[in-house]
């Protein structure tokens, strides 16, 4: 079963976007705020918790959900765009008043970070720059990389290790004793291909996406290649990756390359670092934002 998520410290909905974002808070208001980007897009922030909370020991961490997923759905048929994230994403900045600006970035989140990093340096009176930025296993960053991923994970979702979870289920009766937890085990193992080892695929936090919203972003990309870009970025760059993730490792090497970033790689993760090292990810977390602090020498 998923874990228990305690609740906010504060939680509110943004009054300067173009439709109000659900945004929440924990952590000491008094220490320094990292704003984390959930992946997707079209999902929501709750499934980064509660394991994503180990950094709010020392810092504030501020989510919210982007535009059309979890508590910011929207019955507006427009679609929505990357460039509408990156507004939705200079909006939430300026109202919650998170300068200097620290960027945690999970899968799509990371590339929406970079994708707004790369908008501010055209754009800074319009836009705050970041100060730093965290990226945790971005989501691909071409359109090359994302078919690559898109294969990988096709192949492990139908690979042999998930059908036996799967065929162990149906025989368990669970789907009889217990709905709810048969409904839970569902969706873990719809995600299983995501893990270095699917079997660790447990007590996750169940998400949803918001099909058109996926769909919309990913169609406003086009032919996308972040890659060749990235140079032009000066902030000190954090990039952490499984490297059993279906997500190529590649992009994020060749981004760290490119950024003059940090690399880490995890070599007993997947695409959740969060649930499987969690030590090693925030281990890494930590020092980085320890040196790169206001008051680091």
């Amino acid at each position: 079963m998923p874990l228990p998520i305690p609740a906010p410290r504060a939680e509110g909905t943004t009054t300067t976007t173009s439709a109000p974002l659900y945004w929440c808070t924990y952590g000491s208001a008094s220490s320094s705020p990292l704003l984390v980007l959930h992946g997707g897009p079209g999902a929501h922030h709750d499934y980064l918790l509660p394991q994503m909370l180990a950094l709010a020991e020392h810092h504030q961490l501020v989510f919210y959900d982007q535009r059309g997923g979890g508590r910011s759905r929207t019955d507006d048929p427009t679609p929505i765009t990357w460039q509408l994230h990156v507004e939705d994403l200079g909006h939430v900045v300026r109202e919650l008043g998170l300068e200097p600006l620290t960027i945690v970035g999970y899968s799509w989140g990371g590339m929406l970070a970079l994708l707004y990093a790369l908008e501010a340096r055209q754009r800074p009176v319009d836009l705050v720059a970041p100060h730093r930025l965290v990226l945790i296993d971005p989501a691909p960053l071409s359109r090359a990389h994302r078919d690559t991923f898109e294969a990988e994970f096709v192949r492990r979702q139908s690979g042999p290790e998930i059908a036996q979870l799967r065929e162990a289920l149906a025989a368990s009766g669970l789907k009889e004793r217990d709905p709810a937890a048969y409904r839970q085990r569902l969706f873990e193992l719809g995600v299983a291909g995501y893990f270095a080892d699917p079997r660790n695929a447990r007590d996750l936090t169940p998400f949803r996406v918001t099909g058109r919203v996926q769909q919309s972003v990913w169609e406003s990309l086009g032919d996308f290649d972040l890659l060749p870009l990235l140079s032009s970025l000066d902030q000190p760059t954090l990039l952490v990756h499984g490297w059993a993730d279906p997500i190529p490792a590649e992009s994020t090497i060749a981004a760290a390359r490119a950024m003059r970033g940090r690399c880490v790689v995890l070599e007993a993760s997947g695409h959740v670092p969060y649930v499987e090292q969690p030590d090693a990810l925030f281990s890494a977390i930590g020092q980085f934002l320890e040196e790169t602090s206001d008051g680091a020498g």
